[in-house]
């Protein structure tokens, strides 16, 4: 075992079922030649050793932005102080993983039975073992909730570097709609370690409105994962915005198992300075009719790195199916690097898919006609880096969030000179 290991694996409270999940992370170690980490090496981060994060005090206004209703993590601990769902409609749950832990019913916490065998998802298999905390909400049948829900993970610094595992659950009953908003944020800087998974569960003619802001901190390094299963005409549309943390991982598995699924996935990996950005989409269309469109956008300026890997598959039976998936990329300086891989793989007659890829440096013709009009170099290049990107960001539907997700944007541009 690597120093990483051996240290998350001093914090461990849980069962004997639990301890085998880990006993099998430890045995199996972290991946080296896995061709799902080819582009993301997890050696440096495997010499490191974090502490079991505590939690600790932060300052409110640093949430002054972000409205209730809203449930809080510190150091991956909940915070019932800065969280506050009062306002919540009657037919939505909304309360810490934490909290049904403590109860008598196993049925509220069956999502944690969910196992994860592949080598290849450490993290995963981690967060199975060591998450006793999270955000837990349930969304009766036909309730339509109107106000966003945010879901802020905040981490502070502590004397030394400490990690932390979330475990996350939204499900949506037949007809519901939700809108959900994840920030992630940070009350100071520090090289702290954060492990989040998420399960989300859309059933029948349900709607689930999905917007993720990440923005660690800038020495951070945060895995995120989230697992999503859609029902028959059910639609699940989000936006990922990844501009934070050191080194960054996000894996986007979503199953259109339901006839007339649907999903629209868009996102924005943002790689400055040293930082390395991955994000890793697995797309499968199991029924009828089914719908996928997915457009990124990358950017990697002075010496980052971004990683994309879109990954769709059309199973046997999913005839009629419609998925299509853009990724531009840009690359602003001559030592960035930008990584992508596009997939399709069609076992189905009758479906119309597309895909493609490409990288590459901003129009000279159209930085020519900013300038010619008057705009210095530096303006015309920031005007056009900023339309690249806020495409995605203008398909944010509630206006609220749009801003909020806007200003992130603009701020992470901003380190890029752009």
């Amino acid at each position: 075992m690597g120093a990483l290991l051996d240290s998350l694996a001093a914090g461990f409270e849980g069962d004997a079922s639990r301890r085998a999940l880990l006993d099998d992370v430890l045995r199996d170690g972290l991946p080296q030649r896995a061709e799902s980490w080819k582009y993301t090496s997890l050696r440096q981060l495997e010499r490191r050793s974090f502490a079991k994060a505590q939690a600790v005090a932060i300052d409110a206004a640093l949430l002054a932005a972000i409205p209730a209703p809203r449930i809080v993590f510190v150091n991956g601990h909940f915070d019932a102080a800065l969280s506050d769902v009062s306002a919540l409609p009657a037919g939505i749950e909304v309360g810490p993983l934490s909290r049904l832990l403590q109860g008598d019913d196993p049925r509220a916490v069956d999502f944690l039975e969910r196992r994860y065998q592949r080598i290849d998802e450490p993290f995963a298999r981690l967060n199975a073992a060591l998450a006793r905390e999270g955000a837990v909400v349930r969304v009766d049948a036909g309730v339509q909730v109107e106000a966003p829900l945010h879901i802020v993970h905040v981490g502070a610094p502590l004397e030394g570097d400490a990690a932390w595992h979330l475990r996350h659950f939204v499900e949506l009953r037949e007809g519901a709609a939700l809108q959900l908003v994840e920030h992630e944020l940070a009350a100071g800087e520090h090289a702290h370690l954060g492990n989040a998974l998420l399960h989300a569960h859309v059933a029948r003619s349900a709607r689930l409105s999905h917007v993720r802001v990440q923005d660690a901190a800038a020495r951070a390094s945060l895995f995120a994962r989230t697992d999503a299963v859609l029902a028959r005409d059910a639609g699940y549309a989000r936006t990922d915005l990844e501009l934070g943390a050191a080194l960054s991982r996000h894996e986007l598995n979503v199953r259109l198992e339901g006839d007339g699924a649907s999903l629209q996935a868009d996102g924005v990996l943002l790689a400055d300075g040293r930082r390395h950005v991955d994000t890793r989409l697995g797309i499968e269309h199991l029924a009828r009719d089914s719908r996928c469109n997915l457009t990124w956008r990358g950017l990697a300026g002075q010496r980052g790195r971004a990683v994309f890997h879109g990954g769709i598959t059309i199973h046997s039976g999913a005839d009629g199916t419609a998925a299509d998936l853009s990724n531009k990329n840009l690359l602003l300086s001559a030592d960035a690097e930008i990584d992508t891989q596009p997939t399709l793989v069609i076992h189905a007659d009758e479906v119309k898919a597309a895909h493609g890829a490409a990288v590459g440096q901003l129009d000279p013709t159209a930085l020519f006609y900013l300038r010619s009009r008057g705009l210095p170099e530096a303006q015309a290049r920031a005007l056009l880096t900023g339309a690249f990107c806020r495409e995605v960001v203008n398909g944010i539907g509630d206006e609220t969030t749009r801003t909020l997700a806007d200003a992130a944007l603009g701020r992470a541009l901003a380190r890029l000179g752009a």
